[in-house]
């Protein structure tokens, strides 16, 4: 289930409020003890955080669970942080990795035999709370329920994400609903990585990312980011590019990119950037490179509004 983003923001207590980490989306499944991490484009995440299979295997319950896998940088969840983890390649790899994960909970879906996602929202929340034992890496993530407009104001000075707003009578539908809304302290959403530039002076891998979304099912130009990578990042994109180069221009319309040199890419990787706004011109002003996403099938990226 889906949330969608609004700028409506309201005070209601039919309504229920959580923090919005910046982590990757996941289900878990459990059935005798097999345990599957899933994300949100049905990809297996098992090898990437082994410590949720350990914990679950403790457990003869089976489930489907849905929350967020997230790390921190001090207070404050980072998607950025996120990316080593994202990026390993072996379950080895993972247990060698210097970055806590843990793996927020919000929803149950199925329990014991019983389909879940008839019920109301707050009837999910209980039976989540009372039938699992939380202890790290899993957490319970809690909710207000009222003072949403407090709590919203509470996050932007936390430096947070932001909340997610949730109907409490709402039942589990496996689309994106109006049912669940994202109030944004910070701009930022996936934009797919249509090409790049060449690097200048001493940096490497590359210049800038060009980037799109889609529009009435055809691929739009969104701008360029050239900042938010390390040198590590630089020369990890660059290899997966090279891979997926193609000889022209992906988008709809041809745009005029300036005087650099561009090499295009197949419209199959997807990354999570972060603005100041939109231009009248549908570019983003002030971008930032905050990490790239696997969990987001291209064809799904659109401009939020």
């Amino acid at each position: 289930m889906l949330a969608t983003l609004t700028h409506d923001y309201f005070n209601d207590e039919s309504w229920i409020y959580e923090r919005k980490l910046d982590g990757e989306r996941a289900l878990i499944f459990s059935k005798n003890k097999d345990i599957s991490i899933m994300s949100r484009n049905e990809k297996t995440l098992n090898f990437r955080y082994p410590e949720i299979i350990n914990f679950f295997k403790k457990t003869d319950l089976n489930f489907v669970l849905d929350g967020e896998i997230v790390a921190f940088d001090k207070k404050l969840t980072s998607f950025e942080k996120l990316q080593e983890r994202i990026h390993v390649s072996t379950r080895e790899e993972a247990k060698k990795s210097k970055v806590k994960i843990y793996y927020y909970i919000f929803d149950i879906i199925f329990f014991n035999g019983f389909d879940l996602s008839k019920l109301n929202l707050i009837s999910r929340k209980q039976i989540l709370k009372k039938s699992l034992k939380f202890k790290d890496p899993i957490r319970y993530l809690n909710y207000r329920r009222k003072n949403g407009l407090k709590y919203y104001k509470e996050a932007c000075k936390k430096g947070w994400e932001g909340i997610i707003a949730k109907y409490s009578k709402s039942n589990y539908v496996h689309s994106r609903s109006k049912k669940w809304l994202k109030f944004k302290c910070v701009k930022q959403q996936e934009f797919i990585i249509i090409g790049y530039t060449d690097p200048k002076g001493s940096r490497v891998g590359f210049g800038a990312l060009l980037l799109g979304y889609y529009k009435n099912g055809k691929l739009r130009y969104a701008g360029e980011v050239g900042t938010g990578f390390d040198d590590e990042s630089l020369k990890f994109l660059k290899n997966k590019f090279n891979k997926i180069k193609i000889d022209s221009t992906p988008l709809d319309k041809s745009v005029d990119i300036g005087t650099e040199e561009v090499h295009w890419l197949e419209p199959r990787l997807v990354c999570e950037v972060g603005f100041t706004e939109w231009t009248k011109h549908n570019k983003l002003r002030h971008p930032r490179y905050k990490g790239l996403r696997e969990d987001k099938n291209p064809k799904d990226v659109v401009k939020e509004e």
